[in-house]
This record gives C-alpha cells, sequence and structure tokens, in this order.
C-alpha cells in the first residue's frame, strides 16, 4: 500500500514539476539552487574516496570542478572568461574576487582547470556543512574563524610557505560576504597582508554583475550570462605593510571600473536594463514606436507627442514590473535557451 502512494506521489511530482517551473519564478528560483547544492553534495559523496588517496592535494579541486561544472547548464547560465592566460600562469599569487552569491563557486567549477593549483580561503563554518565540509577539506581549502581576527589571520600565513613552495594560487573574497547589491564593497585587508608578506602577486577577477538575472529577495532567477575578467596581476614586490591601504584602493579600483564596464556590456548585449528590470537606454523609445505604429491610426492621431504615445502604450502593457532577466527587441529572450518545456512565460517577444 505504502509504495502504491509512494508511486502515485512520484508521478504528480513528475506531472506538476513542468506546470509550476513554467508558471512559478519563486519555483523555479528555489528549484534550480536545490539542483546546485544536491550535485555538490551528490558529487561530495562520491569523491570522497578518491580525494582519501590523495588528501589535501588542492587538485583534487580540478577533478571535482569536472563533476560540478554540469550545473550551469542546467541552471542555464553561463560562463564567459576574459584574460584566461593570467589564470593559467605557473606561479603563486593571491586571487581577489568580488562575492555575490554561492553562484561564484558554480562559476569557479566552469574555469577550475585553467587555475590548475588553486585553494581557497573559506569561513570555518563550511567546513561542519558535511559532506561538503569533508570533500572540501580533502581538497585543500583553508578554513578560517572570522570571529577569531587574529586566528584567522595566523591560519592564512600559515598557507603562505605552502603557496610559494608548490606554486599554488589563494583565491579570497575580499568583501568578506557575500552581497548582491551591484556593487564592489570595501576590501578587509588579510589577502593583501599575505601577499605582501610573500611578495606575491595581487591576481584581481571580476564577475559582472548577477543582478541582471537573479534577485534574492524576489526569488527569481532567469538564465544568465556572466562574464568573468581575469586582469593583469599587480605586483607586490618592494611593498611593505605600510602600502598596503594604496594596494587594496587601486587593485579595488581597477575591479570596480571592470565592473561597470563588464556589467554595461551584458546590459547591452541582452537588451537589459541597469538591474535587469525593462528595456536598456535607447530601447524602449524603439518598442514604443513599434507598438504605436500597430495601433489604429485614428488612436495614434490623438497622441501628438511620443511622451503621449508612451503612456498610451504603457496602458495597453502589463503594469507590474518586468521579471529580472526578461528581454525585449528583437532575437532570443533569453542569453541561455531553456528547454522548450520549461521556457518562460515572462519572458516578452516581439
Amino acid at each position: 500500500m505504502l509504495s502504491n502512494y509512494a508511486e502515485l506521489f512520484l508521478i504528480c511530482a513528475i506531472i506538476l514539476m513542468p506546470i509550476f517551473y513554467e508558471t512559478s519564478s519563486r519555483f523555479r528560483y528555489y528549484f534550480k539552487f536545490f539542483v546546485y547544492y544536491g550535485v555538490v553534495i551528490l558529487n561530495s559523496f562520491i569523491l570522497i574516496p578518491v580525494f582519501l588517496l590523495r588528501p589535501c592535494n588542492v587538485r583534487n579541486l580540478v577533478f571535482a570542478s569536472k563533476f560540478c561544472r554540469v550545473v550551469s547548464p542546467i541552471v542555464s547560465i553561463k560562463w564567459e572568461v576574459r584574460g584566461a592566460e593570467y589564470m593559467s600562469a605557473d606561479r603563486a599569487m593571491v586571487m581577489v574576487a568580488n562575492h555575490q552569491s554561492s553562484l561564484d563557486i558554480l562559476g569557479m567549477f566552469d574555469f577550475w582547470h585553467l587555475m590548475d593549483k588553486c585553494t581557497v580561503i573559506a569561513k570555518r563554518e563550511l567546513f561542519f556543512a558535511w559532506p561538503f565540509g569533508l570533500a572540501a577539506w580533502l581538497s585543500g581549502l583553508i578554513f578560517i574563524d572570522r570571529r577569531h581576527a587574529q586566528r584567522a589571520q595566523t591560519a592564512m600565513n600559515e598557507s603562505t610557505k605552502m603557496l610559494i613552495e608548490k606554486r599554488t594560487k589563494l583565491w579570497v573574497f575580499p568583501e568578506g560576504t557575500r552581497r548582491s547589491t551591484n556593487e564592489i564593497h570595501p576590501f578587509k585587508k588579510g589577502a593583501f597582508h599575505v601577499a605582501v608578506r610573500a611578495q606575491l602577486p595581487i591576481q584581481p577577477i571580476v564577475y559582472s554583475s548577477y543582478c541582471t538575472f537573479l534577485d534574492d529577495r524576489a526569488k527569481v532567477m532567469n538564465p544568465g550570462h556572466v562574464i568573468v575578467t581575469a586582469l593583469p596581476p599587480i605586483e607586490t614586490k618592494g611593498l611593505t605593510s605600510d602600502d598596503i591601504p594604496e594596494l587594496i584602493e587601486r587593485t579595488r579600483n581597477a575591479m570596480i571600473e571592470t565592473f561597470k564596464a563588464t556589467t554595461k556590456e551584458v546590459e547591452n548585449r541582452f537588451n537589459l536594463s541597469g538591474h535587469g528590470m525593462g528595456a536598456a537606454a535607447g530601447k524602449g523609445a524603439t518598442v514604443v514606436s513599434r507598438i504605436a505604429a500597430a495601433m489604429p491610426s485614428a488612436m495614434v492621431g490623438k497622441m501628438a507627442t511620443p511622451a503621449k504615445q508612451a503612456e498610451a502604450v504603457a496602458t495597453l502593457i502589463d503594469a507590474e514590473p518586468r521579471k529580472i532577466g526578461s528581454l525585449i527587441g528583437t532575437g532570443d529572450a533569453s542569453p541561455i535557451k531553456e528547454p522548450t518545456a520549461y521556457r518562460r512565460k515572462d519572458v516578452q517577444r516581439d
């Protein structure tokens, strides 16, 4: 009897899932993150025995990334990497990246093979999220206790010798906490102290804004395109601790400039506004004119000015703000095509 109920529940879930995915942006949001975390946890279970053959070896992360990068096509995110030659340099360096979401790690899976020997500074709490925490530790991740600054600094200093001897890259999110506010926040000094003390170059990594497809508050995650840019390394040879504030400012300014430029490029390429909420600058008038052209001439005659045209057209369009990632204009309706059965109805097409 129980097996019959289980089969019935499974059949209903299979039937209803495409319907919910098609009609509910909130369901799509949670479903995509469920797939992301589910694949990572499953791979952790599978790979722990393999990692035990060479524990704490950072190259385990390259192996793991091959299994985890399959998530990106499933959740419809495409990562475009620029400056791969800087990432792949066979030298020790401190890589600093902006931190917007846990999706940053998903992006790293896509290009970890370029970095080859790279480890990550992670908060200590993640170690206790087993099986992921155990798999991460066996892959050479460095866990720090952010509540105790001195302990965190000591852990980072102890990793310096390994970086130099094995020519390993250290990945740090200097903002500390991930923030999806469409800006790069002030940096903490830890990573820069390590770089200056070991005289290692700083390698800035910039993810373009996720605001073109992700809204955590509204629980919306549409297909997205992210440009990941590796900037030329910033040398620290000859610098001292007194130079760290200026080094941080120079690094952050370069990253902010690239962040704004690549985000704008994504917006323009896919006809998105600054936060993915509507038409890009200069595109709205085109859409209004096309709709006005399709209206009866008698109605258009009453709208002498473009402002009145726009006002009248707005009454014909759903007044609710468009969801993040929906596009207007000709061509594909999204940066990445979803399976036809699951394609969003909230995407407007010409």
